[in-house]
């Protein structure tokens, strides 16, 4: 039942970009090539947006190009993401030698208008020309919001995901991400979306990406693979959050999940080195201003420390 299970590391970009402190350039090079050294085969490596928003985002060129070198150097088949919110994000990716581009676009009309400034109708408007424009990337669509609003009294419509999710694909997206952005996905609810979408797209062709604010992510992760999820986008070290959507916690955390995989015996397409990815992890201590918060970290790290001790 759970073949070709795939791992999309976000950490370089959605673990960092609400880390105010600004980390070095040659750090954030330093962690995503130990990621790529850990096996991840695909990973959302920045952002290409506007330093006036997102000032930890400011050296996006020059991270994919030293990567990019790194990748070749090593003869490793990372796929380069990044993530682009409009027309110019976009146009300065593809200057660079990236692979895809994901473009978000909010399930809340408010969310939408907060995180990117335009009506769910112009972001597709923009996207629907961006994919014409730009036939030789990959694009997939962030939808975000999916299971839940940030807003006080604002509920997610099942209609308006699964319009969306027709939409992206009946303009020329390869991909559909559902997000949990703000991490309060109601598992009950996640099951009714889930149910109900895969009688309008093709799941081999959707990825969930889940944040763990009431620790419900790993549950909604065994909820979306019952139902043929195939690609999951995690952070390492639980890393992450969303400047527009306040109070949200990190990413489910790569290590957390592959955990749990490794305990129902899911084998993902890529044999990740676990130990390598606790080292990247280490280095993210070490140079992030941020809290390292999964649950088999901690047990990695108590455990060594025993084994100090004993001997």
């Amino acid at each position: 039942m759970y073949k070709d299970i795939r791992i999309l590391e976000v950490c370089p970009r959605d673990g960092f970009q609400n880390v105010k402190t600004f980390i070095p350039t040659d750090k954030k090079i330093e962690i995503a090539k130990s990621l790529m050294d850990a096996g991840f085969e695909e990973m959302e490596m920045t952002s290409f947006i506007s330093p006036k928003w997102i000032p930890q985002m400011a050296d996006s060129a020059e991270v994919v190009s030293e990567l990019r070198k790194y990748q070749k150097e090593n003869k490793l088949n990372t796929f380069f993401t990044v993530l682009a919110p409009n027309p110019k994000g976009v146009e300065n990716a593809s200057k660079c030698d990236i692979d895809g581009i994901t473009y978000p676009i909010s399930v809340s009309e408010r969310h939408n208008k907060e995180n990117v400034n335009r009506t769910r109708e112009q972001s597709f408007k923009e996207l629907e020309e961006l994919i014409k424009k730009y036939d030789n990337l990959h694009f997939t669509v962030g939808l975000a919001t999916v299971f839940g609003s940030p807003y006080l009294g604002e509920k997610i419509q099942i209609d308006d995901i699964i319009k969306m999710a027709v939409k992206a694909f009946e303009i020329g997206a390869n991909r559909v991400v559902v997000s949990d952005t703000v991490g309060n996905g109601n598992p009950d609810f996640v099951e009714e979306v889930l149910e109900t979408l895969k009688d309008y797209v093709d799941f081999d062709r959707l990825n969930m990406h889940l944040h763990d604010t009431f620790s419900l992510s790993l549950t909604n992760t065994l909820i979306g693979l019952k139902h043929g999820i195939k690609v999951f986008e995690t952070a390492a070290g639980g890393l992450g959050g969303c400047p527009f959507a306040p109070g949200a916690a990190g990413n489910v955390a790569t290590e957390d999940v592959l955990n749990l995989f490794d305990i129902m015996g899911i084998k993902t397409t890529v044999e990740y080195n676990i130990n390598d990815l606790y080292k990247a992890i280490g280095l993210i201590k070490k140079y992030v201003d941020a809290p390292i918060v999964s649950h088999a970290y901690k047990f990695y790290e108590c455990n060594n420390a025993f084994r100090a001790e004993a001997k």
